[in-house]
């Protein structure tokens, strides 16, 4: 268990409030951090326990069931039982040796996968020393006091202590399917079903309404869903579509690798070799030719592109999210906060008939108005003054200062209110205390518009704030000169007419009203008719200067952005041709939209740059259109109402900062810092993990190839076995293993953003890459049996000739992997230091090689003799032209083939 209940089956429905606080020796203050300390390390963390991870030995053990692994080990040992003692230690030792490394390798990526799967958690509210803190969920305890809004995930299991107009989606913990009304009074009868226990909110449920304040009283596995997931420990690993497409390449290679280690076996046996030394021969070329190190590749390119990802501020939650990355083509993106600064500041009010200036940026509340030119003091303008205070009022987010450094806690637009209050000499705390929230309707994407009731002085004050036409619509009157005056449709025309001008300056408009209410019945529709309009506010959030960046990459990647925003369409064109979002295409409203057959929708989303005003349906809408056309969208969102759109995309992503709980689980991927750009690079880490994989298979399969062709052409001539069986076994060490992971780990390419997006249908290796693949495959081979050849004819002995063509095959590959850096880019134009790993892999495999030539305790087991000056310049002369051979290729093919180029 990860943690120890508080008191296993207590009945914490039954008992009231202050009894529960009580119980759990906390207050409404919250713990201390000591005590939260205390708690944490005696009940553990508040996580649900996973799988029991594989052992580290069951791991090791598992890189030795390979069937072909199996057979060398039987192949060993019979060489053993013969007499070949020195052979079969050799054969032992590489086995091993292999075997360590493809552990190293599936432990490292594990590592870093539960890393990132930490990483991941998501973070809650709490009350610690009486001020609000966010803090991961997992390091929630009994006791903690837990603050939570719309959309939020549950964390633990808590008893409430207050709640305004709260419902609760508890689907996915007791099957019912509407959100569930939650009040915090106390549950009298004996036995309550989990569904009826009203007082009660549950780990992994959300928040579709309302908010709440409660108290945790389970953690971890003592929570309803910990026991549910007690029952259901074990999960099987999913792989990835990418995954499942190379093992199924790695079967039919593996397929062809035993029919021909057989065959050529055979024709050895023919040809007069041994029948124990052909078999541990054939059994060693299949080991050579089987990709067995494919899948840790895989998941380790993935995971270090993962991790390169949370770098750039991009956090994965779902691996076959990377594959589909590289392929984006449309990024439909939200505009507050993800294209902009997400920090609003109000520049101009309009109240009272006339137009201020707001001065002073971001989250300090230092600043001045002006009226014509002249500093004014909201004190002395009780109409200004009235609308702040409503706005003030009608707010759920706090402004937070820790040594100058101002933040919120909250939305972005409501702290621009509250910035603008302090601003103006209104101190909000004090506000808050004097007009206590009694009532209210939260804010919700279908009615734009979010009101509170307030109690003072024995009376009750409606605050209402939202869209400027919606507000509008609900007003009877306006105020003006301390006077509460009727609205005429000509006054309603100046306001519309002011919300239109300061939407042209890129301005975000919101309205305010307010409603003295002169009965105690509080409804729905009583406080939010018959308002007093206050005034409009014009905030705005300035474009992110890297978003710009961003956008300029995605043209050259051929990745098309779109916005699609709530905001005014005026402010959303506006902002989205500051960008370079907005140039040839046009935008749509969501009541446009909302008139539109799907077949005029398909139509319009051809060309359509912007959408404006537009509601988490039209975003399904949209989403679905595009990608019925073949596109491959990535979608961004942050309420609880994106879900079904980010579960519908290609590439769901939510924001890290401003998102929901609801949102980031429903996504594929979630931003850390809520930017644009932050996409566009994880979309670039997409891209070079699935080059890299390439890169890695075909300079396996070509070194593969190779070495068949050369032992083929051998065979087939009536010449001597120009590579042993342990030779064979010592380079699949070498380049299968240490080589071909550091190509896994190739940073990106320069030019990798300036490639067209790749086709999701067209497969790793296609027609281009193969050509690449047999292309250099065969000159290996050449080059390999040629020098072999050679050393023969100039009578320098069979030991030396093996050993000559043992070499050469070694340094080919090592050229054949700088060229493999890059299957369209000259080798010579890539920076070697930048894979470290390619370049100190390399030089240990140079230095093991030249051990095994010149150590004489070696010579004997890798059948070897020691190299002259000259036989070194052969040597190396041959396998350059490997380097040479490809790099002439690759300069052909860009000017006379580019289309293959593009292919690649």
């Amino acid at each position: 268990m990860t943690a120890n209940s508080v008191t296993p089956g207590e009945k914490w429905y039954r008992k009231d409030t202050d009894e529960v606080l009580t119980f759990l020796n906390t207050s409404v203050e919250g713990l201390s951090e000591n005590e939260a300390a205390s708690r944490l390390n005696k009940y553990g963390k508040n996580e649900i326990e996973k799988e029991e991870k594989t052992p580290a030995w069951l791991l090791l053990l598992g890189q030795f069931k390979s069937l072909l692994i199996i057979i060398l080990i039987i192949a060993a040992l019979v060489s053993a039982a013969i007499g070949q003692m020195v052979e079969a230690v050799a054969i032992i030792i590489i086995v091993i040796l292999a075997g360590v490394l493809g552990f190293f390798q599936e432990y490292q990526a594990g590592k870093s996968l539960e890393a990132l799967q930490k990483m991941a958690a998501p973070n809650t509210t709490v009350k610690r020393n009486g001020e609000k803190k966010i803090i991961a969920a997992r390091d929630v305890v009994p006791g903690d006091i837990v603050i939570l809004n719309t959309g939020d995930q549950v964390p633990a299991d808590c008893r409430l202590l207050e709640e305004q107009n709260l419902k609760v989606n508890e689907s996915s913990l007791t099957g019912e399917s509407l959100p569930v009304n939650k009040r915090s009074g106390k549950i009298d009868s004996e036995e309550t079903a989990l569904g009826d226990r009203k007082n009660m909110i549950y780990m992994g449920t959300s928040l579709s309404f309302g908010r709440c304040t409660a108290i945790v009283v389970e953690t971890g596995m003592n929570t309803e869903f910990g026991k549910i997931a007690d029952l259901l420990r074990t999960s099987e690993n999913r792989q990835t579509p990418l995954q499942k497409n190379l093992d199924e390449l790695g079967k039919k290679i593996g397929i062809f690798a035993i029919v021909l280690a057989a065959v050529l076996s055979l024709l050895g046996i023919l040809r007069g070799y041994q029948i124990i030394e052909m078999f541990v021969w054939g059994v060693a070329l299949a080991v050579a030719v089987i990709p067995e190190a494919l899948p840790a590749v895989v998941t380790i390119s993935i995971a270090l592109g993962v991790r390169r990802m949370v770098k750039r501020k991009a956090l994965v939650r779902n691996l076959p999210a990377v594959e589909t990355l590289g392929s984006t083509n449309i990024i439909c993106s939200d505009k507050t906060g993800t294209l902009t600064q997400d920090e609003m500041t109000i520049r101009k009010i309009f109240n009272s008939m006339k137009t201020y200036e707001v001065f002073g940026s971001g989250y300090a509340p230092s600043g001045k108005f002006v009226l014509g030119n002249k500093r004014i003091e909201p004190d002395n303008y009780p109409d200004l003054k009235k609308m702040l205070e409503c706005g003030v009022l009608c707010n759920d987010t706090s402004l937070l200062n820790e040594d100058d450094n101002w933040s919120i806690i909250g939305d972005p637009t409501e702290g621009a209110i509250v910035v603008a209050a302090e601003k103006g000499g209104i101190k909000v705390d004090d506000l808050k205390e004097k007009y206590p929230r009694v009532y209210e309707i939260p804010f919700s994407s279908e009615t734009k518009r979010m009101t509170t009731v307030h109690q003072y002085d024995g009376k009750k004050l409606s605050c209402v704030k939202g869209a400027p036409e919606v507000i509008l619509s609900s007003c009877d009157y306006y105020l003006e000169d301390g006077e509460e005056k009727e609205l005429t449709d000509e006054i309603r025309r100046k306001i519309l007419d002011e919300e239109d001008n300061l939407g042209e300056e890129a301005l975000r408009v919101l309205a305010f009203a307010y409603k003295n209410l002169a009965t105690e019945e509080i409804t729905n529709e009583l406080v939010e008719q018959g308002l007093v309009f206050a005034g409009l506010c014009g905030m705005i959030d300035p474009p992110r200067p890297e978003a710009r960046e961003a956008i300029k990459k995605c043209e050259m990647a051929g990745i098309k952005p779109l916005m699609i925003t709530g905001d005014h369409k005026v402010t959303a064109v506006a902002v989205a041709r500051e960008l370079g979002i907005l140039k040839e295409g046009g935008a749509i409203t969501g009541v446009e939209l909302e008139k539109m057959s799907d077949e005029e929708i398909d139509e319009v989303t051809e060309n359509t740059e912007v959408y404006a005003r537009i509601s988490p349906a039209h975003k399904l809408k949209i989403v679905r259109s595009l990608m019925k056309k073949g596109n491959i969208v990535t979608m961004t969102g942050d309420g609880v109402n994106d879900a079904p759109s980010l579960k519908n995309a290609d590439i769901g992503v939510a924001m890290g900062i401003k998102g929901t709980d609801v949102s980031r689980e429903a996504s594929d991927m979630i931003l850390t810092d809520d930017n644009f750009a932050s996409i566009v690079s994880a979309i670039e880490e997409g891209r070079s993990i699935f080059e890299n994989i390439k890169k890695y298979l075909i300079y396996l399969l070509s070194g593969n190839l190779g070495t068949v062709f050369a032992m083929i052409i051998a065979l087939m001539s009536g010449l001597p076995l120009p590579l042993m069986a342990v030779q064979v076994l010592f380079i699949n060490f070498l380049m299968d293993g240490l080589i071909a992971i550091a190509l896994g780990v190739e940073p990106s390419e320069k030019g990798i953003m300036q490639r067209k997006p790749r086709d999701v249908n067209q497969g790793i290796l296609n027609t281009s890459t193969l050509v690449y693949t047999i292309g250099a495959g065969v000159w290996i081979g050449v080059i390999t049996i040629a020098i072999f050849i050679f050393a023969l004819q100039q009578g320098m002995g069979e030991e030396k000739a093996v050993t000559i063509f043992f070499a050469t095959l070694i340094f080919a590959r090592l050229f054949n992997g700088l060229n493999c850096r890059s299957i369209t880019e000259q080798a010579i134009n890539m920076n070697i230091l930048k894979n470290k790993a390619l370049l100190f892999s390399s030089i240990f495999s140079i230095l093991l090689t030249v051990a095994v030539i010149y150590i004489p305790v070696l010579n004997g087991p890798f059948h070897t003799v020691p190299l002259d000056f000259i036989n070194w310049l052969l040597v190396i002369g041959y396998a350059l032209t490997v380097l040479i051979f490809v790099e002439i290729g690759k300069v052909i093919q860009k000017k006379h083939f580019p289309m293959l180029v593009d292919q690649m």
